[in-house]
């Protein structure tokens, strides 16, 4: 059969709508495709066969995938890079839906540029009665300190508006949204948060970690309506930047109806590995079946819990064992005594659900390693590490616990950008020698942990590119610093590769089905226009994605 040409067959499928079921057998030819395999070997095709379910036939030569679909229809792909699709273990999907309909200060470089993006946002939605946003760093506005309510009054002062920080571990108020949320002087500290005060000890409208429920309370609810716009944006997205599959990490009761909803109407367009958010009412209902492995064909699966040992760097409410270096009188904040925190851990391994604990400081770090080393062994025989258990950021770790994720049997979820993004201020909060045990991916790899990567997105960008591109650098994108930050850390480009494919994979418990172009896996797959295994390393986060496939279908092309 003479082959069709790409553009022709993207018409074609675009007429049946971009993600219509595949409907006979499918052979990529002519792909400068990449895929690593279960030894770890990187292996080169150029055909691809799947068929109509989108399972994968063959991968390797034109006359292999022909003698597996030899009634196949065929699309050139005239020498486009193919890779096995981005699975990225650690996002928020509404999160960054939200994001994508707010005000997004993530571009801001001084506080001016943020307080007049709020004074456009507020005159562009004047029916909104709250205002919200997200993405501010002080960091790098470099004021040194934290904005005020008062600085935000002089942008938007007659309606509330919230905005959090980059890492969603600090929220800024102006004074009438400290109003709503009953805010004074008076109002002490809620456990695992802070709310900043001046030197007279009046709140100044940034409220941090559990604080930010103070503010939670009392924003509108969110309709229906509104969840299914907000994932409809998150989902666009995470296609165009090639990524396939995607662990959200903090699922709750409306968000799952929505997630099969959406699977089982062939609107989802990305597999979804869910983690329930912590183990209140939400999970008391969601796991009266026990936990959910897999549902519409794998799209989508709540087999996963996500709690919290601490705040984020940035913010400084990482849970240190010393001091702060740059603010000796604090050591961040643990949310919970170690036997609260244990015992919520300790209901969810009860129930058979792997457990992902976010821990950024070293006492985060090792409060979550001492309840893994206690539990685990207690629930060997129902399985103990072979649920995988996981540590989402593992960021700053005293040397000395490195080890432990892997005596343990701890996955460490890593998010490379974390690096390239925090370097402007890592060192100053922890120091020369607790840097050493930071953002340490060639220790945890040296040891044999197999590390699952992703963005944290909306905290950092959900393009995966960027990921890649810090974990072989240690680099920003204008390629700074020249040696690469701490660059003893770094990976080679086939372990970043790995850890954002079938590691990754591995971490969800989906290793089987996903994270290689393999006979029997998912055709989950992208196109992308440049070569990473020949370009400059540095120029890796340019990558741009032409087409994202999911079980054969195009959910994906550039225009």
């Amino acid at each position: 059969m003479r082959p069709i040409p790409l553009q022709c067959c993207l018409a074609i499928l675009a007429a049946f709508g971009a993600a219509a079921p595949a409907q006979a057998d499918t052979v990529l030819d002519n792909a400068n495709g990449y895929t690593l395999n279960s030894r770890n070997e990187l292996l080169r095709f150029t055909s691809l066969a799947f068929d109509d379910k989108g399972r994968i036939l063959a991968v390797g030569s034109a006359a292999r995938a022909r003698a597996k679909a030899p009634k196949a229809r065929h699309i050139d792909l005239q020498g486009k890079t193919v890779l096995p699709g981005l699975i990225d273990a650690h996002g928020h999907v509404f999160g960054l839906g939200e994001m994508l309909t707010q005000l997004d200060l993530a571009g801001s470089a001084t506080l001016a540029d943020a307080l007049k993006a709020a004074t456009d946002y507020a005159r562009a939605n004047p029916l909104h009665a709250w205002l919200r946003g997200r993405g501010w760093n002080q960091e790098i506005w470099k004021l040194g300190r934290f904005p005020t309510a008062a600085e935000l009054d002089g942008a938007v002062a007659d309606r509330p508006i919230w905005l959090e920080r980059v890492d969603g571990h600090a929220g800024w108020a102006n004074t009438r949204a400290m109003q709503l949320a009953g805010i004074t002087r008076d109002t002490p500290d809620p456990a695992g948060g802070k709310i900043v005060r001046d030197a007279d000890g009046n709140a100044t409208g940034v409220l941090i970690d559990a604080a930010q429920d103070l503010v939670a309370k009392v924003l509108p609810k969110q309709s229906e309506a509104q969840a299914r716009v907000v994932l409809d944006r998150a989902l666009k997205q995470i296609a165009q930047m090639g990524l396939t599959s995607v662990h959200d990490a903090g699922v709750n009761v409306g968000q799952d109806a929505l997630y099969r909803s959406y699977a089982d109407q062939g609107k989802l367009t990305a597999r979804v590995y869910g983690m329930i958010g912590d183990v209140g009412a939400d999970f008391d209902q969601l796991s009266a079946k026990g936990p959910l492995k897999t549902y519409a064909n794998e799209l989508y699966a709540l087999r996963a819990v996500k709690l919290y040992a601490d705040g984020a760097l940035g913010s400084r409410g990482a849970a240190l064992i010393a001091p702060y270096s740059d603010e000796p009188k604090s050591h961040g904040l643990l949310f919970r005594q170690n036997a609260d925190i244990h015992a919520m851990m300790d209901k969810a391994m009860r129930r058979g659900y792997q457990v992902n604990v976010h821990a950024i400081g070293d006492a985060g770090n090792r409060q979550i390693l001492d309840g893994y080393q206690q539990l685990i062994a207690r629930y060997k025989s129902k399985g103990g590490a072979a649920l995988r258990h996981r540590v989402e950021h593992a960021q700053v770790v005293a040397p000395s616990d490195i080890a432990r994720f892997k005596t343990i049997g701890i996955v460490p979820s890593m998010q490379p950008t974390h690096a390239t993004s925090d370097m402007n201020m890592a060192e100053q909060r922890v120091g020369p020698e607790r840097i050493k045990g930071a953002y340490a991916w060639r220790t945890f790899l040296k040891q044999g942990s197999r590390i699952a990567c992703g963005s944290d997105f909306p905290v950092e960008s959900s393009n995966p590119f960027f990921g890649i591109h810090a974990a072989v650098t240690r680099q920003d994108a204008a390629g700074q610093p020249a040696a690469g930050w701490y660059a003893n850390e770094a990976m080679t480009l086939k372990e970043a590769l790995r850890c954002f494919t079938l590691d990754a994979a591995w971490a969800g418990h989906q290793e089987k089905t996903t994270g290689s172009l393999e006979k029997g896996k998912w055709a989950d797959f992208i196109v992308v226009d440049q070569d990473l295994f020949t370009m400059p390393a540095a120029d890796i986060h340019k990558v741009g994605v032409l087409q994202t496939w999911v079980a054969g279908r195009l959910v994906f092309k550039k225009e």
